[in-house]
């Protein structure tokens, strides 16, 4: 009998899943458990593993958005006849996507389609067991070209892929010297070592002819124009939507402070000479950020919209620049944790990050948020709020600057912080209370061991 395996919901944001790349072919024999695919989510990209044993008689084209819960393949016995299947899935998908459109505002021209028929009896698996996570170096590739296949899956090795997103190669342009045009190690080398020139065809050569002044002759300034077109990944469609959904639902107002930070300077240095993990300014920052929750929770909150979720965890997301946008790895009872536990944690959650190895349970249940450029030498920003958090904390740079103290001039080091508030939740007071907490906990950082 045919059984439908349907995209599964791989984080708790996901609305649709992208084929990165399939491992079998229509056809082919699989096995439970047996790798078969990559599927692109929005936070990382992930293996998905066949459920159980068969014939793969149908599969999803590559490339293309599938919404969660939609038919993603077939998997069956030879030669068993699964069109009335595939074409009520359609079906179902177009209705599915018709109400959706009938309730957002009308457009110009909207069509109706019949309702979906019944559907023949088939098992449908459940996939959740059988998602195992996996390394993506690479966005999926764009359309097919000549050396892709007709089910439109890229002929390349993963090392291949991995070498030209390295080095921003557009791997669908080159011509593969392996097995049937198969793109391989050699083929990306022998490209950086002969780059082609810019056909005519993608670039055009533009002269500009300043006029003469003065009766100085200005030369002719040749130039060209030229641009690169990226498919939008899965992760940075869910950071636009989220952070659109954020900055526009809710109210943000922003407190700034400047923090005298001597103390904690000093603080560190004797800390990191016992400590068994070295303690960054961002592991401090974190910890006195619990500790200020516990004294202020009511910045340890979200709004729900008919009621207020007060937090009485308190787990502190760590924002960690990727590739492709931003991703939060959170601090769970971050209060609780001494400095070298916090320091480790971070450390391995921003390596796992950066590989993007992150699991769906290590990027949820955030209820704080805190996002530092002042490694970057920014001296100050403003930060969205991640939701569901009712607060972000923007962190700037550490610098040496001229400040009175004890009514004399004196070089301190000063760091300047932005709290980004939902006025919905947190009041104008509440928050500048907290930040007098979190200031006197760098400031006399003794304050964090009692």
């Amino acid at each position: 009998m045919a059984e439908i395996v349907r995209m599964p919901l791989m984080t708790d944001t996901m609305a649709e899943g992208v084929i990165a790349e399939w491992f079998k072919e229509v056809g082919d024999t699989v096995e439970s458990g047996e790798l078969i695919a990559e599927i692109e989510t929005d936070k990382a990209t992930m293996d998905f593993e066949a459920p159980e044993d068969g014939i793969l008689l149908y599969r999803a084209d590559a490339q293309n958005p599938v919404p969660v819960n939609a038919l993603l393949a077939i998997i069956g016995e030879k030669g068993e006849d699964i069109s009335a299947i595939v074409e009520a899935e359609k079906k179902a998908a177009a209705s599915a996507a018709e109400e959706t459109k009938e309730e957002t505002p009308p457009p110009v021209t909207q069509s109706s389609n019949p309702p979906a028929p019944q559907q023949p009896t088939v098992k449908t698996i459940e996939n959740s067991s059988h998602i195992a996570h996996r390394t993506s170096h690479e966005n999926p590739p764009p359309p097919p070209t000549s050396h892709e296949n007709s089910s439109g899956r890229l002929k390349a090795s993963p090392l291949a892929k991995r070498l030209a997103s390295e080095n921003n190669i557009d791997i669908t342009q080159l011509k593969g010297s392996g097995e049937d045009g198969r793109i391989i190690k050699r083929d990306i080398e022998a490209y950086l070592k002969n780059p082609p020139v810019p056909s005519k065809d993608v670039a055009r050569n533009v002269s500009t002819q300043p006029p003469i002044i003065a009766g100085n002759y200005q030369p002719s300034i040749i130039g060209q124009e030229g641009f690169d077109t990226t498919r939008v990944s899965q992760m940075r469609k869910t950071i636009a939507r989220r952070l659109g959904e954020s900055k526009f639902q809710a109210p943000h107002f922003y407190l700034t402070m400047t923090i005298n930070m001597d103390k904690v300077i000093a603080s560190r240095k004797e800390m990191n000479a016992i400590s068994p993990v070295k303690i960054s300014f961002n592991d401090i920052i974190i910890k006195a950020a619990a500790i200020s929750l516990r004294q202020h929770p009511a910045v340890n909150t979200s709004w729900l919209g008919d009621t207020i979720r007060t937090n009485h965890h308190i787990h502190i997301g760590m924002a960690v620049a990727v590739a492709e946008g931003l991703l939060v790895p959170v601090i769970r009872f971050a209060d609780q944790k001494s400095l070298s536990q916090i320091a480790a944690e971070t450390k391995i959650l921003a390596g796992k990050a950066k590989e993007k190895k992150l699991q769906p349970n290590e990027m949820q249940g955030n209820t704080f948020s805190i996002s530092n450029l002042g490694m970057m030498d920014i001296d100050e920003f403003t930060a969205i709020i991640n939701p569901p958090d009712a607060c972000i904390m923007a962190v700037g740079k550490i610098a040496k600057v001229p400040a009175i103290v004890d009514e004399e001039i004196k070089v301190v080091s000063q760091m300047k912080i932005t709290l980004s508030c939902d006025h919905r939740v947190v009041d104008g007071a509440v928050g500048a209370r907290f930040l007098q907490t979190f200031k006197q906990l760098l400031e006399d950082p003794i304050r964090m061991l009692v």
